[in-house]
């Protein structure tokens, strides 16, 4: 049986390590990207995405030379395509809603060069009821095809995390959403080639659902860590230790507490459920949302708290940033914690922002050597768990810094290492020293 010809649209963390599996199971992959360079990169054979992906540069770059994947600009290029992936980005905005100026564009493009009996299959989050009330008519729309006649629309929602996409995309289970069970198996077929993970079948609104709701799930499961965490610092307790306990008992699972949450998925993924499902007022989901977008002030408190018990202040002190990124070694900036600190501490003397895969945040360029960082300083504000930091002790924060004042946002340092070095110490979660 000969493979289907697929298109994927949309060419970043989601699309990208998708192009490259499905190339390297003998698919023939078309990425369709608006942005010339990521296209001109890819066909060169390289990797866009910044951060420490084991596994996805060789494989696109094999996939680029075997003549399995190629990338353009123009949609004409899904005319022959039996299969079309849907992988753009789908934010909110400034009132929580979803923002879908991306997936109409993708919609329009597909809808006028696809042909009868293409399967398309939505692979970016949506809030629930988008797929039959945006997608499906939008697609009908545009090739005046109808949808269960002449095309098929099935909805299987990424699960993936930069730092482990392909991990992510060849072992974690995967939803399938389809309008009918013709669809489903049809899908079936072909994610069964991509993940060792179990497939589930369910329809179009479930699916959508389900992604929004695990999201959401776990940013309320880090939003009660966080409190646990907030209530220790004033008890003088370690929420680290808290935790430990807390999970020696069955069916507990607490979360780490930390600088905020970032990433493109779990500051958005709440909203889009919250969105859909306003008519029955939903509470916890916002207040958990509300907390998580705390943490990163709460920082900024610690360190303004920190300063003044050496009797510095923001405005005459050097300050090291140490990461920017929204997630360990990743070169992800989207909603990144720091963002609001940087932010916050721009009237520094001094500021300065480490990260070793971006190049600039917040309208601030950043550094590469960590030490030359931290040399001099008067703070430093640990705001991602980058493998680099983890060779740093305190007898080396303080040997490089003019002023021994550290504020841990992701419990890499030890509080009574950090006393008996003579550091000035905060932590998210942890007793003030």
């Amino acid at each position: 049986m000969a493979l289907e010809k697929t298109a994927v649209i949309g060419l970043g963390y989601v699309g990208i390590p998708l192009s490259a599996l499905l190339a390297s199971r003998g698919y023939d992959v078309v990425g369709i990207d608006l942005l010339e360079d990521r296209v001109t990169q890819i066909n060169r054979g390289e990797l866009p995405l910044k951060g420490d992906e084991p596994g996805l540069s060789d494989m696109l770059s094999r996939a680029v030379k075997r003549g399995r994947l190629r990338a353009t600009t123009r949609y004409d290029s899904c005319r022959d395509r039996t299969v079309i992936f849907i992988c753009v980005d789908t934010p909110i905005d400034a009132n929580k809603r979803p923002d879908y100026s991306r997936l109409e564009e993708a919609l329009a493009g597909i809808g006028k060069n696809m042909k009868r009996e293409t399967m398309v299959v939505v692979e970016s989050t949506l809030a629930p009821g988008t797929m039959l009330g945006i997608v499906a008519r939008r697609l009908e729309q545009a090739s005046g095809f109808r949808l269960g006649r002449d095309f098929q629309l099935a909805h299987c929602p990424e699960r993936v995390m930069p730092g482990r996409l392909l991990h992510s995309i060849t072992t974690y289970d995967r939803v399938i959403g389809a309008l009918d069970k013709q669809t489903a198996l049809r899908a079936k077929v072909i994610y069964s080639r991509l993940t060792k993970g179990k497939l589930h079948m369910t329809d179009l609104t479930t699916a959508e659902i389900v992604k929004t709701a695990e999201n959401a799930y776990r940013d309320v499961q880090i939003a009660f860590a966080n409190e646990v965490a907030l209530i220790s610092e004033k008890l003088g307790a370690d929420a680290y230790e808290v935790r430990r306990l807390v999970n020696t008992c069955p069916l507990r699972d607490m979360h780490i507490p930390g600088a905020g949450v970032g990433g493109h998925c779990l500051p958005r993924d709440p909203w889009l459920l919250v969105q859909s499902g306003k008519a029955s007022s939903p509470r916890l989901i916002p207040t958990a949302r509300a907390v998580n977008d705390s943490m990163p002030f709460h920082v900024v408190d610690l360190a303004v708290d920190a300063l003044s018990a050496a009797g510095r202040s923001v405005e005459d002190s050097v300050i090291a940033v140490m990461g920017a990124s929204s997630l360990q070694d990743s070169g992800d900036s989207r909603n990144s914690p720091s963002i609001p600190v940087i932010e916050s501490l721009k009237c520094a003397e001094g500021l300065r922002v480490h990260d070793p895969y971006l190049d600039k945040i917040a309208g601030v360029s950043t550094l590469k050597d960590a030490k030359k960082a931290l040399a001099g300083a008067d703070l430093a504000v640990f705001m991602v768990s980058h493998k680099a930091y983890r060779r740093f002790t305190p007898a080396t924060l303080k040997k490089l810094m003019r002023t021994p004042i550290v504020v841990d946002g992701r419990n890499l340092f030890d509080t009574e290492k950090m006393r008996r070095a003579g550091m000035i110490y905060r932590g998210v979660g942890k007793k003030a020293i």
